[in-house]
Order: structure tokens, then C-alpha cells, then sequence
């Protein structure tokens, strides 16, 4: 089999008819929207530990019942900290911080259920239980978003 063409500007001419028309598409696409969303969070109570910060983007991830979109955690520094995740969607969103004060991996809490623990919501909801995902949430567009955090 040969697959050379026998007619060279035919060819040619395939292949930039084709980039064009990839160019076009693309062009027409344009670039996929993504934000960047910043979390400061203060009150930072102990210099221990391990602040972890989750962003989720459904009722089900606010529920543990899915992973988050993006989470990091890095050691306590200082009474505020900050975290940048970058690439979000357009969507809804919510996050949730734990700060492992004594590095045990998890969230202590008193026999009540009452963290021990630093903790804190996006939106900073005033309720004496976890927040719901309503109370929570909050929307990302195409622009970069800032939010602030209390920790508990």
C-alpha cells in the first residue's frame, strides 16, 4: 500500500482545510472559565497541629458521602492562614476546616459531641451544629472569589 499523495497541493490543501477548521472550533469554544477562590482563615487558637481546609461542591461531598473537589492542609503558623485552590468551575460551593491541634487525624470532640478542636464553615453560619449545606454554600463564577473564615 502506498500513502502517498499523487497530487501534493491536494494534500496540502486537506491538512490546512483541517487546521481551519480545528482553529475555528476552538476559537468558537473559547477557554473553559476557572476561577481562583482564596480562604483566610483566622483565629488560629494553637501552634500545633494540622489545619486542613475541604472545598466541596455537592450536598452529597458536604455530607462525606462523596470526596471534596480540592483540600489542603498545611502546619498551624500564626493566628491566620491562607489557602488558594485554583482551576474551580463556575458552580456552587462550600468549605469546611478542621485544625488537628494534637496531629491524631481526626477532630476531637467532648462527650456532648462539642469539638475540642478548631473548626469553622464558609459563610460563618451561627448555629450550635454542623451548618447545612444551604447555610453554607456559596456561588463561584467566572471571576476569582475571596472568603473569610472564622475558626471556633
Amino acid at each position: 500500500m502506498n500513502f502517498t499523495s499523487s497530487n501534493p497541493s491536494a494534500s496540502n490543501r486537506s491538512i490546512v482545510s483541517l487546521s481551519l477548521a480545528l482553529a475555528a472550533a476552538l476559537a468558537v469554544a473559547g477557554p473553559a472559565a476557572a476561577a481562583e477562590l482564596t480562604v483566610k482563615l483566622h483565629g488560629v487558637r494553637a501552634q500545633t497541629g494540622l489545619v486542613k481546609v475541604a472545598v466541596v461542591d455537592s450536598q452529597e461531598a458536604w455530607d462525606g458521602k462523596a470526596a471534596p473537589v480540592r483540600a489542603d492542609g498545611a502546619p498551624a503558623q500564626g493566628e491566620e492562614a491562607k489557602f488558594s485552590f485554583q482551576d474551580l468551575k463556575p458552580g456552587e460551593y462550600a468549605v469546611m476546616i478542621t485544625h488537628d491541634e494534637n496531629g491524631n487525624g481526626k477532630l476531637d470532640t467532648n462527650v456532648m459531641g462539642m469539638p475540642l478542636e478548631g473548626y469553622g464553615f464558609s459563610n460563618n453560619p451561627q448555629v450550635m451544629r454542623k451548618p447545612t449545606w444551604d447555610e453554607a454554600r456559596f456561588t463561584v463564577g467566572d471571576g476569582d472569589v475571596a472568603i473569610d473564615v472564622d475558626l471556633h
